[in-house]
Parts: C-alpha cells; sequence; structure tokens
C-alpha cells in the first residue's frame, strides 16, 4: 500500500484501512462536537482515512486512473456546492427578508395568541413539515422557518436551544422519507426498484403519525423540563428588533411568500399532474430548478409584504448571502469527507458485509443503508451507494419492491444525523448560530432515535401484513 512514503505488507491494507476509516468518523465527530471548525475537521478527517487506505495525496502521485485525496475530496466539495448554491442563496435571503419584514413576528404573534404559547413548540414543528412535504429541500427549510421560530420562542420565553432540534425535527424525520414527500430521499428508490413516491404508503402513514407524535412529546417533555429548571429565551444581538407596539403587517398577508413557495414550486415541479395548467407552462418539470423560482417569487412577495421596511432590505439580502456561503461550504466539508471514505478498502468491505447478510431482506437493506448514510453524514448518500448494489439481489429473492422503497427510504433519515451531518452542522451553526453541545443532545433524541423506532415499526408491519 502507498501513500506519500508510507508502505504496508499487503495483507495489512483492510485492517489498517479500517481502523482508519473508524478513526476518521470518530475524530470528524469529536472535532464537530467540541466546536473545531467544520471546514477543517472534514479535511483533516478524510486526510486520516486516505493515509490509511492507499490514497495517493495529490493528482500527480496517483497512478493512471487511480484516484487522490485532493481530486475526490474536491471533487465532493464542488459538486455539491455547484448543485446547490442558487437554492442556499435564496433560501437564506428568503429567510432574512421574511424577519426584516416583520413577516416572521407577525405570523408569530398570531400562533401565540391563537394557540397560546404553550404550542409555539409544535407551531414551529409544524411550520418545517409543511414546507418539507410541500417540497421545499430540508437544506432550505431552516432558513425560512428560523426567524419564524425566534419569535415563537421569544414570545414563549422558551429556551432558544432547542430551536435546532424543532427545525431537524420537523424536516427530516416524518415528512422527508414518508410516501408522497417530493424530497429525493422518498424519490432516489424509484429509479432502482421501479416503484412510485407513494410505495407503502398505508405503513409509512402509520410509521409517520407515530413519528410526529411521539417526537413532538419527546421534544415537548425536554423543553418543557427545562423551562423549570429555570432556563429562558436569550436574546442576541442579531435577533430582529420588534417591539411590542410595532405596526407589524397583518399574519395572513405575512402567509403569502410561504404560500407562494409552495404554489411555484408544485405548479413547475408537477406540470403535467396539474389539470388545465400544462397548456400555459412548460410540459416537462423544471425539477430542483422548480425551487430556484419558487423561492425568488416568494422572495419577491416578502419584500412586498415588508414594503414599509425597505430600509432595511439591502442589509436583509447581504446577511442571507453571507450566511448562504457559510452554510453550503459547511455541508460541502462533510460531503467531501464522504467521497473521500467511499473510496476507503474498508467501506467496500462494509457494502459486500452488509450486502451478504442473511434472512429478513428488509432487515438488511435498514442495516446497510442506515450504516452506509451514518458514514457518509448523508440520507441520499447512503441510497445511492447502496441502492445499486443491493436492489437487483433483493428483487431477484423476491422482496416486495414497495416494501423496500419504504423500508430504504426511513432507513436512510435515521442514522444520518449524526453530529457530522451538513444539514446538522448547517442548521445548528450557520441557521441557529448554536453549539452541538447545547443543541445536539435534543437532535440526536429526535432525528435518530425517533426514526429508530419507526424504521422498527415499518419492518414490522410489513413483515406481519
Amino acid at each position: 500500500m502507498r501513500c506519500g512514503s508510507v508502505t504496508t505488507r499487503p495483507g495489512d491494507t483492510e485492517l489498517i484501512s479500517a481502523i482508519g476509516l473508524a478513526a476518521a468518523l470518530v475524530l470528524l465527530i469529536v472535532m464537530t462536537v467540541r466546536g473545531v471548525n467544520i471546514l477543517l475537521a472534514g479535511p483533516v478527517a478524510a486526510a486520516l482515512v486516505a493515509l490509511t487506505s492507499g490514497l495517493a495525496w495529490l493528482p500527480p502521485l496517483a497512478g493512471e486512473g487511480t484516484p487522490d485525496f485532493a481530486t475526490s475530496y474536491m471533487g465532493g466539495f464542488t459538486g455539491f456546492f455547484a448543485d446547490w448554491f442558487l437554492m442556499f442563496l435564496l433560501g437564506a435571503i428568503f429567510g432574512e427578508v421574511m424577519g426584516a419584514s416583520g413577516a416572521a413576528a407577525s405570523v408569530a404573534r398570531a400562533v401565540v395568541a391563537r394557540i397560546g404559547i404553550r404550542h409555539a413548540v409544535l407551531a414551529v414543528v409544524a411550520a418545517c413539515a409543511l414546507l418539507t412535504y410541500g417540497g421545499v429541500s430540508v437544506f432550505i427549510v431552516g432558513f425560512a422557518v428560523y426567524p419564524l421560530a425566534v419569535h415563537l420562542f421569544s414570545e414563549a420565553n422558551l429556551p432558544r436551544r432547542f430551536i435546532p432540534a424543532a427545525l431537524c425535527f420537523g424536516s427530516v424525520t416524518f415528512t422527508m422519507t414518508s410516501a408522497g414527500s417530493p424530497e429525493i430521499q422518498n424519490l432516489i428508490p424509484m429509479q432502482y426498484l421501479g416503484t412510485t413516491a407513494y410505495a407503502g404508503w398505508q405503513v409509512s402513514l402509520v410509521v409517520a403519525v407515530l413519528m410526529a407524535t411521539g417526537g413532538y412529546l419527546l421534544l415537548d417533555r425536554m423543553v418543557v423540563r427545562a423551562v423549570k429548571r429555570g432556563e429562558r429565551f436569550e436574546r442576541r444581538p442579531s435577533d430582529d428588533g420588534i417591539v411590542a407596539g410595532e405596526n407589524l403587517p397583518h399574519p395572513l398577508l405575512c402567509l403569502l411568500p410561504l404560500v407562494t413557495v409552495l404554489i411555484v414550486f408544485l405548479l413547475f415541479q408537477y406540470p403535467q399532474g396539474l389539470p388545465g395548467v400544462a397548456a400555459v407552462l412548460p410540459a416537462q418539470s423544471l425539477g430542483k430548478w422548480a425551487l430556484v423560482l419558487a423561492l425568488g417569487c416568494g422572495t419577491a412577495v416578502a419584500v412586498l409584504v415588508g414594503i414599509r421596511a425597505r430600509a432595511g432590505m439591502p442589509a436583509a439580502f447581504s446577511r442571507g448571502a453571507t450566511g448562504a456561503v457559510v452554510a453550503i461550504t459547511n455541508t460541502c466539508a462533510v460531503v467531501g469527507f464522504g467521497s473521500v471514505a467511499a473510496l476507503s478498502p474498508a467501506f467496500q468491505d462494509a457494502l459486500s458485509v452488509v450486502r451478504d447478510i442473511p434472512g429478513n431482506p428488509l432487515i438488511g437493506a435498514a442495516i446497510a443503508v442506515s450504516v452506509i448514510a451514518g458514514l457518509t453524514g448523508s440520507a441520499s448518500g447512503g441510497q445511492t451507494i447502496a441502492l445499486p448494489l443491493l436492489a437487483p439481489g433483493y428483487l431477484d429473492a423476491g422482496a416486495d419492491p414497495a416494501q423496500l422503497h419504504r423500508v430504504v427510504a426511513i432507513a436512510s433519515g435515521a442514522l444520518d444525523s449524526l453530529p457530522h451531518n451538513g444539514y446538522v452542522v448547517t442548521t445548528v451553526r450557520a441557521i441557529c448560530g448554536e453549539t452541538h453541545q447545547r443543541a445536539y443532545p435534543a437532535i440526536a433524541v429526535l432525528t435518530l432515535a425517533v426514526p429508530t423506532v419507526g424504521l422498527a415499526v415499518a419492518i414490522a408491519l410489513f413483515t406481519m401484513f
């Protein structure tokens, strides 16, 4: 094995690679939790994988046609940036404009007035769920709902360290992987299994209700206990300065930007499925670019809603642009690590092991996707790596495609939310300005434990019926 000047016996390659991959994952998690910038932690951990896996450091040192550390890491990093930067940019600006216009504060106060501050947490979760199931990317939902969450938690005087947990729970659990969800985590299995987005909807509905109810009760209990211990909302200079007597836009008017995003996205994402629309819209779906158009339209409406606060709009656009760059590069750093990890011999050996798990194929698929999603810190990554290898064998063995689709989708949203997950890092640090020490324990309960229980229930129901 060769990596720079390191030479080992061929028989030691697999063992050293396995130790290196495990150590790199632990190192990445520890550095992330301790607050090391993910832009440093990601490449350092990836370098450890490369060192123990025989990858050359630079392209000139690699053999012809063989990968190297620098190219592989930057390929993953820049690939994600190129695919998603416009969505991050417009999503961040949309969220800032919602805050600067007073729209978030207006909706927050209306919710508190109507359902009481006791349900402020529920309002945040519901807003995230609405956007996620409506088709807005989970990476964008946090930007859009965070201003609303700040005002809700402020009005209710609840500990702000639970805002990331509420955002994550409403975005990446019971909606992201449910039947009918337009999120890519529910759509990827279709191309490998020949299914539809509604595969296994009966079981999916039961599991979604179970996760939503159980997760909310857990989150609410954690918040109530923290309040009883004396924790309260902590204001920051960056919070929008909305005073009690300020004349805010009407709450129903403030919902227009969110409704605009949902409607425009659906119109251009599924024009062929909407009667009477195909004649005036492109017959072909715009795919992810429908989200760019939707966020642009939503931002324009938000600016009009907050026209009386137009003096603060340039600053809001600037904050959004800066926040978008920070958020997407945080995620890119983790994607780059996953790209290098996927090249290690240990990772390939792990794929072979999970592919050959005997017994119920649903259990085998669940374990395989969960493990790979955890290693790469990506739900979609876990699916795209595992399904091409696992799907043909499981289908040949007689596995039901619809059941396999639903299990794979739910499994991808279980262990993917470890501390180094790009969405988690973005939500905790870039969007909410929190630390992992304060925010992640609640996130772990809601995005690791709850989906894992849901996955077990799904497999049990499919097996029984």
